[in-house]
Order: structure tokens, then sequence, then C-alpha cells
């Protein structure tokens, strides 16, 4: 349970409020999206006291802010927002963003049906398992050289697509076109570049996945129209991020920000939270080699698509596009942005942490790409592999309430080690299995870590979130099969 001096206020039924004041130091409030049932999930373990202590940064701006998924994470709570301003002492903060830098998560429509891939779902899941390199450690068939990894790491997704793997289409559907300006290669340091090397395309290990999805409730049947989905669809959804080298990137700058936090005489609760001013030379170098990592998640992801995309081919013996294989959206995770909003009145240029969060930009942003600027940003909340996922689209009160941003998943309530002892004596691809879902994993107790029982109920989750304004449901998913590391 959290310490019982830390005051927690209720606001409404989706907001709670941290004063000022409940630690010392706080600057600003934090602000906690859940409701009752889910608030006592998260009271047991110390997230809301990471909530006050990210409220302590420097120059941060209105409040330091929880989704409804908030568990305890590495500084910041996983599922934590902290926006700073750079202009008046703002810092950047490794341990805000996380990290698997940049860890997000695609979907990926298609003109199939339940009905047509039931029969073959084993066979289709199992090609997919042999074909999308998933494991720790693992590389792929697809390499690159170090000056086209560099390519990569400056340009991105479209430096992907530009190779033949993917459309001009796919970046359009990609939050920032899979590219985060300022990126520096050369902030990047050589044992990242080692840790990264072959890893493009890769799922990874832990809670990364490629889903099988069916799409089984529709709440906005127009915005469920503009993408194409209706009940019964059958969608691909991809959850991966920047591997060893976004890993590495963050491990290197973590010890950079602990030198710069004392050279700058700021004062932290938590040695965790180590941090530079945005406009210093150590901020800036974080800020170049974070967005390099991100730009490696993005063609990461591109490239896992397109072999998804392969995988289809083969087993429906049609081309991607006849199967309708078209990117809905992919948004990202872990990463630090800096966006404008109106704060006390005044337009100011923020430095916007999401950790284990996601964008959820309303109708008419000017950054949203034309096709989808008048409904609002696509949302992709992926569940866990027993019960479902969801898209929805971002919300009218986000900017003015949450710096245009909601939550990433359904957050564990079980660690990893907890999940692997309640997992003993059991089949969880058993268990799966006889509720109609095909799981293969490469790792020994990656299913159980990954059980649904190691995770809330995203349903609970969404609808926070989508009550308190932050994003609007469109469709439910639930999982037909999964692989996994």
């Amino acid at each position: 349970m959290i310490s019982d001096t830390l005051q927690i206020k209720k606001l409404d039924d989706y907001r709670w409020e941290i004063p000022v004041g409940t630690r010392p130091g706080m600057r600003v409030p934090g602000l906690i999206f859940a409701d009752e049932r889910l608030m006592r999930d998260i009271q047991q373990d110390k997230s809301l006291e990471q909530v006050a202590n990210v409220a302590t940064l420097p120059g941060i701006v209105k409040a330091a802010m929880a989704m409804p998924d908030i568990h305890w994470g590495y500084g910041f709570p996983v599922g934590g927002v902290a926006a700073t301003d750079p202009e008046r002492g703002g810092v950047v903060s490794p341990g805000g963003v996380g990290y698997d830098i940049n860890c997000g998560v695609r979907l990926v429509r298609t003109k199939l049906k339940e009905e047509e891939v039931r029969p073959i779902l084993k066979i289709l899941i199992g090609q997919l398992f042999q074909h999308v390199p998933c494991g720790v450690g693992a590389g792929g068939d697809i390499t690159f050289s170090e000056k086209e990894e560099k390519k990569i790491l400056l340009e991105g997704a479209g430096w992907i697509v530009r190779q033949g793997y993917g459309t001009e289409s796919d970046l359009e559907h990609t939050e920032s076109r899979g590219c985060l300006e300022g990126a520096d290669p050369e902030a990047v340091s050589e044992r990242a570049y080692e840790r990264g090397a072959g890893q493009v395309g890769t799922l990874g290990s832990g809670n990364h996945f490629m889903e099988v999805q069916v799409v089984d409730q529709v709440f906005d049947r127009q915005a469920a129209d503009l993408f194409g989905l209706q009940e019964g669809s059958v969608t691909v959804m991809i959850h991966s991020g920047s591997r060893g080298l976004g890993y590495q990137v963050c491990d290197d700058y973590l010890e950079t920000a602990r030198r710069a936090s004392q050279k700058y005489g700021i004062d932290l609760p938590d040695r965790q939270l180590a941090c530079a001013p945005v406009h210093s030379p150590e901020g800036k170098a974080y800020l170049g080699a974070m967005r390099a990592a991100a730009n490696y998640a993005w063609a990461n992801r591109q490239l896992l698509m397109h072999r998804a995309r392969i995988v289809f081919e083969q087993v429906f013996r049609s081309s991607w596009s006849a199967l309708g294989m078209s990117l809905i959206y992919d948004v990202a995770h872990n990463v630090a942005k800096m966006e404008k909003y109106t704060v006390d009145g005044k337009e100011r240029m923020l430095c916007v942490h999401r950790k284990g969060a996601t964008r959820a930009f309303p109708a008419g942003h000017p950054e949203l790409p034309p096709m989808v600027r008048p409904y609002g940003q696509p949302v992709i909340i992926p569940g866990d592999m027993g019960r479902n996922s969801y898209l929805l689209i971002g919300g009218a009160k986000s900017m003015e309430e949450s710096f245009g941003s909601t939550c990433h998943g359904a957050g564990r309530v079980m660690s990893r080690t907890a999940a692997v002892k309640n997992a003993r004596g059991r089949s969880i691809r058993r268990e799966l299995e006889d509720r109609g879902i095909i799981a293969m994993a490469r790792g020994r107790t990656g299913l159980d870590e990954e059980q649904p029982a190691a995770y809330k109920d995203v349903n609970e989750v969404v609808r926070v979130v989508d009550e308190a304004g932050l994003a609007r449901r469109v469709c439910r998913m639930r999982p037909m099969g999964v692989i996994k590391g």
C-alpha cells in the first residue's frame, strides 16, 4: 500500500488530486485519472508516490499526471505524463521516457472476416511465429550496414519505406510520419549501435507481441467506417519498440543526467528522476539520442508490418493490398516531444514526457493528417492476451486536461516474477486455446509473465478515459492468436 501520509483528494468520478505540499518540493499537484475500483488497484504499489516526486521537477507545468493504467516504473510511473517549460528552467528526464524508447503500437486492418481466418488460424499464427523474429536478442534476416543504420536513426520509417518495405500511405498513418526531427545519430554510443545491430524488424520479448484480432463491438459507427472496420473485421496489432539500442541510450543518458542534476544544483527526491535542463548541452544530447532511438523504433515496426504482410500473402495466396492490409495508425508510448500548449492564457512550447502514455490529439488538431483530422487522432490501446484491445480517437478534453494524452494499455497489477509463480502447475497456452486463442512464445516463461491475470481489465481502463473525455471509443477487438518473445 502507499504511504499513509500521502494525501489524495477525489475531484470527481474520474479524477483524483495529490495536493501541492503533500511531499516537500512539489511545484504542482498530482492528477490521476481513475475510478474508485482502479484507484484501489493503483494504491497497491508506490506509483502515486512517484507522481508526487515527478511534481518536484524544475519547470513542470500544470500537474504531474497519471493515467488509469499507471503502475510502478523507473523514476516516473508507467502511465505518467509531465510537461516542462524549457524557458522556465524546464528539464528533460530519461526516466520520464523510459528504457524502451518509442515502445509503441500499430494497428493494421484487413478485408478478411473471422470466418475466413478461423479455419486456418493455427497455420497463420504458426507462419507468423516462424517468419517474425522474436525473443531476447533475436535478430532478423534483413540486415543493414552501420552507415544504413545511421540513416534509420536519422530518417526513421521513411528510410525503410524508401527501401521498398512499405508505402507513402504507411507514413501518412504514422505519428510524426515515423520520424522525429532533431535526431542525432552521433549522440548514440557505440555500445547502443552494437546492441541494436540486426534488430530492426524484430519483436523482442516481454510484453511485445504481434496479434491477430477480430472486431467484436463498434461504439462509433461513423469513425469505424472511416477506418474500414466493422464487427467481424480481422485486424493485426504490432507492439514493439527500439530494442537493445533504445535500452542502451536510456542507460547511457541516465548517468549523464545524474551528473547534470548535480552540476545544475537540481535537488531530487529520487535519484531515478535524474534530469537536465532542456536547453543544456546534456539535455540537447539526450534529446538528440532519444529522437534517434524513436526513429529506430518506427523503422522497426514498419519492417515488422512488412513481415506480417508477406506471411498473410503466403497463407491467403493473395497480395497484401488485395487483402486490404492498410495501416490504420501507429502511436508512440515512451517519448518526449516538443509541443505547443496554451498555459495561463499564453502559448508555450513544452517538453511533454509520455511514459506508458499515448498521444490523443482531438479533432481539428493541425498536426493530424487530413484524413483523420475531422475525427481526431487514432489511439490504439492493447489489452492482454485473453481479453480485449481498443481503437479510440482523441477526445475533446485531452488538450486542456492531459497535454493531449491518454492511457497506453491495461497496466500491470502483477510483477513478472509473481505472474510466473502464479502460473505454476498451469498451462497458460492451453488455457488460452480453450478460449479460442492460439498463443506461441519463444521464451519458457513468456506466456506465464504475460497471462491475463497479470493485468488490469483494459475494458475498465478504457471506460475511464472515455468518460473523462480524454479519448473516445471507436471499436473493441478480441484476440484470436498471438506471438511473443
